[in-house]
């Protein structure tokens, strides 16, 4: 236990709790939440519960977080289950179908940097941290380009990661009203199956290849990138058959749930409290307008409402691709195929976008890049 990351023998300042008793206090809340959501077959509840244990903690003055390359492990991992969902035969028709894909993506980013624009032009936060709050691109990317362009990087990262949170839980309870109790994973889970050690192997290549890319190259998200476009690859050249046993996705889930938790300051919190009710307002109409082109897709298209809605989800690739797995009668092939595009493009040109309207926008109010 003395070797838990983050730990050591000296009390937090925040809360009197050394850092090995903060962990314990987090998982044994993220383990009651779960056993809560658990019984309630809420798809998805290991993730959930991470993320509401997280916020508990930290805005409790919690200082621990997950480090950094448990992060990119579990994003890699969760790499490694997207490619899994993309058989050859999905990538055929994501390439014959490739306007409809490109369409949905670019409508979906339009509506993120619009609301951000909107916010910003009204002066409900300052600068251009509202466009950078809703840019459609990797959370901890957005945080990270927004200071470096004069935002307020402490409620671009509410922003980001409230969005994702919300959108989240939305999708998760649409897949538990629309599915039913049947839809949960099975409390008799086993958490440790095997079929091929070698699989297992080459998969844990895979993710260590994206993590050493990643500390390498610094491109964000690389850690989940690689592992999915050479899974795929692999996948689809019969080299590869990529293996996840349980436990493994189990501990991915709680790394990214507790890392968009532990995210939330009551610092933060009190900062943002007066642009709160107007940034959910911005997250309610971005879940609206992904409902509605979820309800085009389901009507032209011919898709099942549910898969339809998580593939227009605006949330996370990786929260998606864990709700998306774990939810019965679900097409997650094309759940993870749209979601692929938009992640793919938002990587090339989120950024640009997000960069030129935000540009926009300060030169609109004549003022300085600064928030």
């Amino acid at each position: 236990m003395a070797n838990l990351p983050g730990a050591s023998k000296a009390p937090s300042a925040g809360t009197g709790l050394p850092a090995v008793a903060q962990w314990g206090v987090l998982g044994g809340l993220s383990l009651g939440v779960f056993a809560l959501l658990q019984a309630a077959h809420m798809p998805a509840a290991l993730l959930l519960a991470c993320m509401v244990a997280g916020i508990a903690t930290s805005t409790r003055n919690f200082s621990v977080r997950v480090p950094v390359q448990f992060l990119f492990v579990a994003q890699g991992l969760i790499g490694c289950l997207m490619a899994q969902s993309l058989q050859p035969a999905m990538l055929l028709r994501v390439l014959h179908d490739w306007p409809l894909f490109l369409a949905f993506t670019l409508l979906v980013m339009a509506a993120s940097v619009g609301l951000g624009w909107w916010l910003s032009r009204h002066k409900v936060l300052p600068g251009t941290t509202a466009i950078w709050g809703l840019a459609p691109g990797a959370a901890s990317a957005m945080v990270l380009m927004s200071e470096a362009y004069g935002a307020d990087a402490r409620l671009v990262a509410f922003m980001q990661y409230t969005r994702v949170v919300i959108v989240t839980a939305v999708a998760a309870l649409v897949a538990r009203l629309w599915l039913g109790p049947s839809s949960a994973t099975a409390a008799t889970t086993t958490w440790w199956t095997v079929a091929s050690p070698s699989d297992l192997a080459c998969t844990l290549a895979l993710v260590a290849a994206g993590l050493l890319a990643t500390r390498l190259t610094r491109a964000p998200a690389g850690a989940m990138l690689l592992p999915l476009v050479a899974g795929v690859a692999l996948q689809g050249l019969g080299l590869l058959h990529i293996e996840l046993p349980p436990l493994l996705l189990a501990l991915a889930y709680a790394c990214i749930g507790w890392t968009i938790g532990l995210r939330y300051t009551r610092a933060t919190l009190a900062h943002a409290w007066r642009a709160l009710p107007r940034v959910l307002v911005s997250i309610g109409v971005l879940i609206a307008f992904g409902m509605a082109l979820a309800s085009a897709l389901a009507l032209g298209g011919g898709f099942d409402p549910l898969t339809a809605y998580l593939a227009t989800s605006p949330g996370g690739a990786d929260s998606v691709a864990i709700i998306a797995t774990h939810a019965a009668m679900v097409d997650v092939g094309f759940v993870m195929a749209m979601q692929l595009a938009r992640f793919m493009l938002v990587l090339l040109l989120g950024p640009q976008v997000s960069r030129w309207v935000a540009l926009r926008a300060v030169a609109a109010h004549g003022g300085a890049r600064t928030a």
